[in-house]
This record gives structure tokens, sequence and C-alpha cells, in this order.
């Protein structure tokens, strides 16, 4: 398999015709190498902080271990966490519950000039909210398939294994996704966590 190291790549229109022709943008050829966190702007490194900080709290109040964030361009934040048990919410992923919350909160066009960050890249659900919700710029540390290779029991309902770059790529409108971003806490919050029973 190739590794190719994660980049700022941005996905849009003409992705969408090469994924219909069969050919995948570069960085889906293989498996995406993690980016060290001290190639991230200061700023961006302790969002990304702030939303494994958040995985961690709703693992500690007995949720799946997700957290994310949404950072308006004037440097507003709104917080999102995992509530799928709290919540009895079998779709209470961290990046839904902000986005509903923050397209609540904040005007189309604040969304459009805002970056979400998230511990761990968005699952297809979430990556759909993110896409309709017009943000356009996506940050996440660890990637759908190292949590994947975490998971050893994936009983109930399993995950689709579809990077959230795929998912944009389809889209109609460019979508800036960075990472993964190799920041240990962010695989820390879920080990043991899964196979818990």
């Amino acid at each position: 398999m190739q590794r190719i190291r994660a980049t700022s790549a941005v996905f849009g229109p003409g992705h969408a015709d090469s994924l219909r022709r069969g050919r995948l943008p570069l960085c889906q050829a293989g498996a995406v190498s993690a980016l060290d966190p001290a190639d991230l702007v200061p700023a961006d490194l302790a969002h990304l902080e702030h939303a494994v900080a958040l995985a961690r709290a709703a693992r500690d109040r007995g949720d799946h271990p997700f957290g994310a964030i949404i950072v308006t361009a004037d440097g507003r934040v709104i917080e999102g966490l995992n509530d799928v048990i709290t919540g009895h919410n079998p779709i209470g992923h961290a990046e839904t519950n902000l986005v509903r919350d923050a397209g609540q909160q904040l005007e189309v066009a604040e969304l459009a000039g805002s970056t979400l960050f998230t511990s761990t890249e968005p699952c297809v659900m979430c990556t759909g909210a993110i896409y309709w919700s017009g943000i356009p710029r996506v940050v996440f540390a660890l990637s759908e398939g190292d949590l994947g290779a975490m998971v050893s029991d994936q009983s109930g309902v399993p995950t689709l294994s579809l990077p959230s770059r795929e998912v944009f790529a389809r889209g109609g409108r460019p979508v800036e996704v960075v990472g993964p971003v190799a920041i240990p806490e962010a695989t820390d919050v879920h080990r043991g966590f899964w196979d818990a029973g």
C-alpha cells in the first residue's frame, strides 16, 4: 500500500468527475500518513487539542470519545460532544451535534468562513452534515482507518469505512481537508474504550 503524506487537500467538483471515471485523487491512492503537529500553525494545533479534550470529556461522562469545535473567522468557538449514550441518540456524533448547534447560532456567511476541528476524522454522516453546512475547512487528528484498527469488535452497527476526503470529493463545492495530525492524545482517548464491551 502506498503511503502518502497528509496535506491540506481541497476537494470539489473536478474530483467528483475523476471518481466517477475510476481515477481517485492522489490522497486516495493509499493510506495517508499523519502530519507532525509542528506542521500546523500554533492556533490550529491549539484548536485541534481543544477538540481532543472534548473527546476526553465525552468519554468521561459515558459517551463515545469524540469531540469537535467550530472556529469562526472572528475567533468565536462553538463546541460539540458525542451524546450517543447519554442522549440515547444514535446519530449524536460530535460533528453532527456541532453543525446543528452552530447552524442555530451562526449566519450562513459565518459558517462559510469557519473551520471545523475534530478529534477523529468525521464519519460519512458527519461529513455530509459538514458539507451541507457550507463549512469550507476541516482539520482532524485520528484517521478513520486508525480508529477502525483500534475497534476490534464492531457489534451492533459496524462503521462505514469511507474516508471523509472521498465523500467531500463527490460534492459540488470545494472543502479543504487537513489531517490526520499525529496527536497522541487523540489515540489515547480511545484506548480501552472499544474493547470494554
